[in-house]
């Protein structure tokens, strides 16, 4: 095989064999199996594929030459989903037809914290959008120094007016995790009760307190709100790109 793929291009003259372990399967995001994909660990979230290519162990070395030489690459349709077994006695054989993929998952551009004092009008509804305009590309989180006892109603129903259901939040409490699990930190007026760790970036959102206000004083403020949410998302997208 080291001749056929050298004939190729490719050098594997100081490649040697190594065994399977759980740690190299929970560092990889596909794995690609070659006719005994049941001897993997299940890791969630992980991608499995089984490839049907001949084992050429122990054939001459015009043998290797078809697999060493493809000159297009594999189509997907060429690659089969499995899902490893994990019962031990099975034998090692390919898992093919009527086994799921396992769903390939895709980590959050940024994470994204907002912090007002009751965590019940103005952080609750930055929150509702960008889950609503970014979906799981951001991660979202919410938070108050001093938590109220419900979200503000007249909030609910202005963003329940533009498509967007805050209705099931409840406001909760400040923590150093989720500053520190987060890569941005938006404040609202309560800037100096937020932990400062390096590396985040803190942003103070000046926004009138829509506390004690109907839902058509409420309005101005969530349309400001939706504003800064769009150009954070263009900020953090623009960010991935560069």
């Amino acid at each position: 095989m080291v001749q056929a793929l050298a004939e190729a291009g490719v050098a594997l003259d100081e490649v040697y064999p190594k065994p399977l372990t759980d740690e190299v399967v929970q560092a990889a995001d596909i794995v690609v199996t070659m006719g005994w994909g049941d001897a993997c660990p299940v890791v969630p979230g992980r991608r499995y594929l089984d490839r049907p290519v001949p084992d050429p162990d122990g054939a001459p070395m015009r043998s290797y030459v078809p697999l060493a030489t493809r000159s297009t690459p594999l189509s997907p349709t060429c690659w089969t989903p499995c899902r490893p077994a994990t019962d031990a006695s099975r034998p090692r054989a390919m898992l093919v037809s009527a086994m799921k993929e396992e769903p390939m998952t895709t980590a959050p551009l940024a994470s994204v914290l907002f912090v007002c004092v009751h965590n019940a009008g103005r952080s609750q509804m930055a929150a509702g959008f960008l889950s609503h305009l970014a979906g799981d590309r951001i991660e979202v989180r919410s938070a108050g120094s001093v938590p109220g006892n419900q979200v503000n109603p007249a909030a609910v129903e202005a963003m329940k007016e533009v498509g967007v259901d805050i209705s099931a939040a409840t406001p909760k409490i400040l923590t150093t995790e989720a500053v520190q699990a987060s890569d941005y930190v938006i404040t609202m007026g309560c800037g100096d009760a937020c932990p400062i760790f390096p590396g985040k970036k803190y942003l103070d959102w000046a926004l009138e307190d829509p506390a004690g206000k109907g839902v058509e004083a409420v309005r101005p403020i969530r349309d400001e709100i939706k504003t800064r949410i769009e150009a954070l998302i263009a900020e953090i997208d623009a960010q991935q790109e560069a």
